[in-house]
């Protein structure tokens, strides 16, 4: 990491101290090309204004308090940042509270550790980011002020600084780039309240700059228009005209760092307008999805589960057409088994008819199908969320599945060997108490089995196609 003093009037740095470190290695950035680097990047006019809201009455806690008068006792800054400051101008109460400060991860270590404050999870120190733990009680993760010196579309090499706003100049987007001290002063560069309070997603300067410092970035402005923005937003031709010049370097980043915020764009509001403009910009394909979405069906799925709620995995089936589709997004999305196991159940039974006794169409699919019945069942349930199945599928939550009434330690008992014959007649017995709707007794089953081994004896055994993808352990 590098430390840099600034002294900043009101344009650029009059004072920067050299050497600067890195993180393994001893270089010297000269103070004209920093200035330089400044000149090229730097934006913005602080507006400082006093906040009131019923959220700030119980925001702190004692633990908190305590943080707070660590760094005053000290002579540091301490603020709340980000995400946090956003849900207070929206009147929410934040969940997840981020710190900025001018003390370094050094001076941070040296404060805690004089005042027998623990520090845990020290691979953020790396990025300027100390989490102290007060009082066994809460965690807090305290970041120092900060300037990305390089960037390679994915990663920074950052500088550390005392001015706060060099730190909000290379945050994304205008309504993350806000302060919040503990006078309740919020410090606002670029406008982010006014854009806040007009549901107005911008980047922080220059739209082109933003995105080519993280290319993730495209992403987060479509999840958090669908976060903030209301019907009467719009989005600005320049931003999306810069997202499609650079949406190629959406090609390096990772498939679970591209999964965490399109999950979120699938699941927030205007899901289905918004997917319309990621393809206009030809983001889908280097999320994995095919060319030809299914966007006609995806707007429909949206619309039906928008008042009932659903998993994400459902509403993402609408744009595939086939389960090898299915596959090639998951090579580069990387599911959970979980995830995985939900799509592939809808893509495979979506467009089963479902005959004229629905119940019973599911009560059949619950029990012809493999895998856990807890599981199985939540998955007949997005089933239906999917086909607008709405009346079904409150009748489907209203009925409890019955056990069968026999078990494998009854097939033992009739002396039939464990392995491939075995569980083709457990299989068979099940079927057989299936087509009775479920009414055969334990007895009545038992009696059949020698009838139904015979028949499982008479049968080939289907062989069982080679799964495409292989369980994540």
């Amino acid at each position: 990491m590098l430390f840099i003093t600034t002294l900043l009037s009101r344009r650029f740095a009059t004072r920067i101290a050299t050497p600067i470190l890195f993180e393994h290695h001893q270089c010297f950035i000269s103070r004209k090309s920093f200035i330089s680097h400044l000149q090229r990047h730097w934006r913005g006019e602080l507006k400082i204004m006093k906040l009131q809201s019923p959220v700030l009455d119980n925001l702190v806690t004692p633990e908190m308090k305590k943080l707070s008068d660590l760094f005053e006792k000290y002579n540091f800054e301490l603020r709340i940042a980000g995400g946090a400051v956003r849900d207070v101008l929206l009147d929410k109460v934040p969940h997840d509270i981020d710190f900025a400060t001018t003390a370094t991860p050094t001076q941070m270590k040296e404060i805690f550790t004089k005042e027998g404050i623990r520090m845990v999870n020290m691979n953020g120190e790396k990025h300027g980011t100390i989490t102290a733990r007060i009082d066994d009680k809460e965690n807090f993760e305290v970041t120092t002020l900060r300037i990305d010196v390089v960037t390679d579309g994915r990663r920074a090499e950052v500088a550390f600084t005392t001015d706060w706003q060099i730190d909000a100049n290379r945050r994304d987007l205008t309504i993350n780039a806000m302060f919040l001290d503990f006078q309740w002063n919020l410090y606002d560069y670029f406008n982010g309240r006014e854009d806040l309070a007009n549901r107005r997603i911008r980047f922080v300067g220059d739209a082109t700059e933003r995105i080519q410092e993280d290319y993730l970035r495209i992403m987060r402005y479509f999840r958090f228009f669908g976060r903030i923005a209301d019907s009467n937003s719009v989005h600005e031709e320049a931003t999306l005209e810069a997202i499609k010049q650079n949406v190629h370097g959406l090609k390096s980043i990772s498939g679970e760092r591209l999964w965490m915020e399109f999950s979120k764009i699938l699941m927030g509001n205007f899901a289905a307008s918004l997917m319309k403009i990621m393809v206009s910009c030809g983001v889908h394909t280097y999320l994995g999805l095919p060319e030809n979405c299914n966007l006609e069906e995806f707007e429909r799925v949206c619309g039906v589960t928008e008042e009932t709620g659903c998993h994400v995995m459902t509403r993402l089936m609408a744009l595939l057409s086939t389960d090898d589709e299915l596959y090639d997004l998951d090579k580069r999305i990387k599911f959970s088994n979980e995830e995985f196991a939900s799509g592939i159940f809808i893509i495979h039974n979506r467009d089963t008819p479902m005959g004229e006794d629905k119940m019973k169409f599911c009560q059949y699919l619950l029990v012809d199908s493999t895998g856990k019945q807890k599981i199985t069942f939540e998955h007949i349930c997005e089933l239906l969320k999917y086909k607008n199945e709405e009346d079904l599928l409150e009748e489907f939550r209203q009925w409890t599945p019955p056990f069968l009434p026999v078990s494998g330690n009854d097939l033992v008992s009739l002396n039939i060997p464990k392995g491939p014959l075995f569980k083709r007649t457990l299989d068979e017995v099940r079927q057989v108490w299936k087509l009775s709707d479920f009414s055969l007794t334990r007895d009545e089953l038992l009696e059949r089995v020698p009838q139904i081994l015979e028949n499982v004896k008479a049968t080939p055994r289907k062989q069982s196609p080679k799964p495409k993808r292989k369980r994540k352990e």
